[in-house]
């Protein structure tokens, strides 16, 4: 077992603590449909519904939250909802443009550790700008020093989107190393489960973008990186027991919508 008792009751206890504010504040949008209400039943729909407003929160109510539970016993420092930082240097702005120009243009491949040394080389060169980069997901800093930056996306992130999420990477480490010169930065992109399971997650979309070693981690190569091998089958297990608990508090729930 890779998670201690405190994790997993810690765990635990976000997973339903989620569940049930979720419960609280929901309401079913008001759409007519007659057809599937018939066909369904309303209690379905609404289940339907809930399920699909959830997956639109785990991240935030959850995935991150659990993330900095299981990272907090193995780094030093583990936070949510970060700033990467607030300044960029005009000169790593252009470099960064250039960076995603040529892997557009599939004129070089990515490769993020030399990335990262293009830009810690003019990141305090030419006029400072302030910005505003996307915030940082999961701030981790290792016993040495070593700091991550995790943004964590959808299991399935549309093919086009992951030009943005290159620019962002490249930009949070300029804006941290504006203020950090020296520091030992990685910036990566998580996501949390593989929609495929057991066939491999399909990275190829991703290939030309990201560094697939050093930009990416799903699955288990997510949660083993933030609580140690096996934490992502203790994980799950945590979800499924929270499950069977909340079952008939969750069965009680929706079966009042089958009843308007």
């Amino acid at each position: 077992m890779a998670l201690t008792k405190e994790q997993i009751q810690s765990v635990e206890d976000t997973i339903s603590h989620s569940l049930r504010n979720r419960f609280q504040s929901y309401n079913p949008e008001p759409a007519v449909m007659p057809f599937h209400t018939r066909l369904l039943g309303k209690d379905r729909l609404a289940l339907y519904s809930f399920i699909h407003s959830l997956n639109t929160s785990f991240g935030t109510t959850i995935f991150e939250p659990v993330a900095v539970s299981l990272a907090s016993s193995k780094f030093k420092v583990a936070k949510l909802q970060m700033k990467s930082g607030s300044q960029i240097s005009e000169q790593a702005q252009y470099e960064i443009q250039k960076i995603m120009d040529n892997l557009t243009a599939a004129n070089s491949k990515p490769d993020k550790q030399k990335e990262i040394e293009i830009i810690r080389s003019v990141c305090q060169k030419g006029e400072m700008r302030t910005v505003k980069p996307t915030r940082v997901d999961v701030y981790l800093e290792s016993n040495d020093g070593e700091i991550y930056l995790f943004d964590i996306k959808t299991a399935k992130p549309n093919k086009g989107g992951f030009k943005e999420f290159k620019r962002t990477l490249l930009e949070w480490a300029a804006t941290f190393l504006s203020e950090n010169p020296k520091a030992k930065i990685n910036t990566l992109i998580a996501i949390p489960y593989n929609p495929y399971a057991p066939k491999p997650y399909s990275r190829w979309t991703m290939a030309g973008m990201l560094d697939l070693e050093e930009e990416l981690k799903v699955a288990e190569e997510f949660w083993d990186f933030l609580g140690g091998k096996g934490a992502y089958d203790d994980l799950l297990g945590c979800f499924e027991r929270v499950g069977i608990e909340l079952r008939q508090e969750i069965d009680d729930y929706f079966k009042r919508f089958d009843k308007n």
